[in-house]
């Protein structure tokens, strides 16, 4: 699965986040890693697109994944190759 674009918004303090980071770096993907407590505009834009001020939240092309831990985020990874792997109908 190779996604366009990939974005983890953090909080420096946050265990679940240190632990989404540790899981996609061990399947070496490529991220932008998105401090939110340093960046108000980024805060705003992860509360529009998650509903929520909780941390982390994964944005994968569009497709959000919010306040999640490893399992969930293994699930949701799961089901994005599942998607891209199906072929497109025309």
């Amino acid at each position: 699965m190779k996604p366009k674009r990939i974005r983890l918004f953090i909080k420096p303090y946050c265990g679940w986040c240190h632990k989404a980071e540790r899981w996609l770096g061990e399947r070496d993907v490529r991220y932008e890693k998105i401090d939110v407590i340093s960046d108000e505009a980024a805060f705003d834009e992860m509360i529009r697109l998650s509903g929520q001020e909780l941390v982390p939240v994964l944005d994968v092309d569009g497709k959000i994944l919010a306040d999640f831990g490893p399992d969930q985020l293994a699930d949701f990874w799961t089901k994005l190759e599942k998607q891209n792997a199906e072929p497109e109908s025309s």
